[in-house]
């Protein structure tokens, strides 16, 4: 069983991944399960500065969480060597239950494939008496198929020339038949083995497992003629040696259809519908072959169980939640369409932060908090609320703060004054990196908007970030896929935002939203600190009244 992740939104914030850590935390303790804390974007710098201030690794990051081969109960059914028999390829093949096996090198490389038509096609042709030469076999695949061993001659050598002979006439007719280099299949018989020897037949199959002679073994190393003994009769040996033949001379070398570990099962379905195939080698991040996959394999994919934490929207879900199974949803935003295929614990409640919401939990659970816990949890209030100042605060945010302080051991005020210096050096920053810090995108009325939030504690680092910002965010525009960009730039002391938009219609939505006016690029909103409460509310509600 995977683990189940525990997730935030894009362009994570502070509360996003500490939430996603402690949460995680709170339901391993909770039902002793797996849970993986994740993020879905870059850590930013106040989340920088929150995580080593407690000594606590960042969250894996995940781009998309839609399934890939890897999350695929494909079979992991070995290769084989491009020398092995016929024979030997079939009781793989036969004792696996598959109709095909990829042929690979010494490092797991795929060299050919070979599958049960292929085979069926080689018996099914008129194959002549020369097809074992021209397959340039070994002698001991020779020996292997027949169940009898090379009594004469080296095993690793090949039958490269000549053809195969049933020796059925007496001697004197032999003669007429045999050519240099062939391979003849004969019974016990003294005077017929001989013959073929002196007519220098490359090998000579003796069946029945008819004892050889030392004479004959001995004239047989003289001229070089390999003897094989096998327990089978004339009829059966005739009947299965060119089961000998190596797979490297039938086996299919071009157009091979393989998938990567990586690849995502939807696209693999798609590739794969097109195809008359049964099985498809699947290859490492290194190319080298782990196993095989079919049609039916990729109806059994297991779903990827997913908490969301600090967002119900699937615009701001990491990518590939939709092919994912939400089992939890814990939240302080607006409720978004949430669409599960189950009932689900979904918790939305109307405060702060998330981060106060599984600090209650802990509580009501009678679970004591760590004190790392604790100081991931306080941060996170103090970062969503701007250290209280925000209008989404509530008591209830700064009373869970003030107990979560103490069990962290941190002073409040000293804590997220650091944390928000950590987070307000932007000067180094491009204006891409910038505007993603914290970016949330949004539908209102068949419209979409980007909204973006940076904080400072500095007028003077938010008015040199304003100067290139704006230009960005026109060239952002076209391709951003949103009909308006807007950004808030936002100064913690002074509890106010300067509220930077572009875009057609971005100038009346803002003054439909705000009593305030506006310049054409920008409008400063003094006591306005909260994008959630006090920015996303009104710019929705004038977009819908346009």
């Amino acid at each position: 069983m995977k683990a189940t992740i525990v997730i935030g939104h894009k362009n994570p914030d502070t509360d996003s991944i500490c939430s996603a850590i402690c949460y995680a935390a709170l339901k391993h303790s909770l039902t002793g399960g797996d849970y993986l804390p994740c993020r879905a974007g870059e850590i930013n710098g106040e989340t920088e500065y929150v995580l080593k201030t407690f000594g606590v690794e960042a969250p894996m990051l995940i781009e998309s969480i839609e399934p890939r081969i890897s999350d695929v109960p494909f079979r992991k059914i070995g290769g084989i060597s491009q020398e092995i028999s016929l024979k030997r390829a079939w009781e793989h093949m036969r004792d696996h239950n598959i109709q095909t096996v990829p042929i690979l090198t010494d490092r797991r490389k795929i060299k050919g494939i070979l599958t049960l038509g292929d085979q069926a096609h080689f018996y099914m042709e008129d194959q002549d008496a020369s097809a074992l030469s021209k397959a340039n076999t070994p002698y001991k695949n020779i020996a292997d198929t027949l169940q009898g061993e090379v009594v004469v001659g080296d095993p690793e050598e090949c039958f490269s020339s000549g053809k195969v002979v049933v020796a059925a006439a007496n001697p004197d007719v032999m003669e007429d038949y045999i050519d240099e280099g062939d391979l003849v299949l004969l019974g016990n018989r003294y005077e017929s083995q001989l013959c073929a020897i002196e007519m220098k037949a490359g090998c000579i199959v003796i069946g029945l497992g008819a004892k050889l002679s030392k004479t004959i073994k001995k004239i047989a190393e003289e001229s070089g003629c390999t003897i094989i003994v096998s327990p089978l009769d004339t009829y059966t040996c005739a009947k299965l040696i060119n089961q000998a033949v190596p797979v490297g001379h039938i086996m299919r070398k071009g157009n091979i259809i393989t998938f990567n570990l990586d690849d995502l099962v939807s696209e693999v379905k798609t590739e794969v519908s097109k195809k008359r195939i049964r099985y498809f080698p699947i290859l490492d991040n290194e190319g080298g072959y782990v196993g095989l996959i079919s049609q039916r394999n990729l109806l059994n994919v297991e779903r990827q169980k997913v908490i969301m934490v600090d967002h119900n929207e699937k615009g701001q879900a990491v990518d590939g939640v939709r092919s994912a199974e939400v089992i939890e949803v814990i939240d302080h935003h607006r409720i978004d369409s949430v669409e599960t295929m189950n009932p689900i614990y979904f918790r939305n409640q109307p405060l702060g932060c998330t981060a106060t919401i599984i600090a209650m939990m802990y509580r009501e659970n009678n679970l004591d908090i760590p004190k790392t816990i604790a100081g991931l949890l306080c941060s996170a209030i103090l970062s969503d609320t701007l250290m209280f100042r925000s209008p989404t605060c509530t008591p209830l945010d700064r009373s869970t703060a003030n107990m979560l302080a103490d069990i962290a051991e941190i002073e409040i005020t000293e804590h997220a004054t650091a944390m928000f210096n950590a987070g307000s050096r932007l000067g180094k920053k491009t204006p891409d990196e910038i505007f993603h810090i914290d970016c949330k995108q949004f539908g209102a009325d068949g419209a979409t908007v980007t909204v973006s939030q940076v904080t400072s504690v500095s007028r003077r680092e938010l008015e040199k970030v304003k100067a290139k910002m704006l230009p960005y965010m026109e060239s952002l525009l076209p391709n951003s896929g949103s009909d308006m960009l807007f950004m808030m730039l936002t100064n913690i002391i002074e509890e106010s935002t300067e509220l930077l938009f572009v875009g057609q219609g971005s100038k009346t939505v803002v003054l439909s939203a705000f009593d305030a006016e506006p310049t054409d690029t920008s409008v400063v909103l003094p006591g306005v600190v909260s994008r959630k409460k006090q920015v996303l509310g009104p710019l929705i509600q004038a977009i819908e009244n346009m």
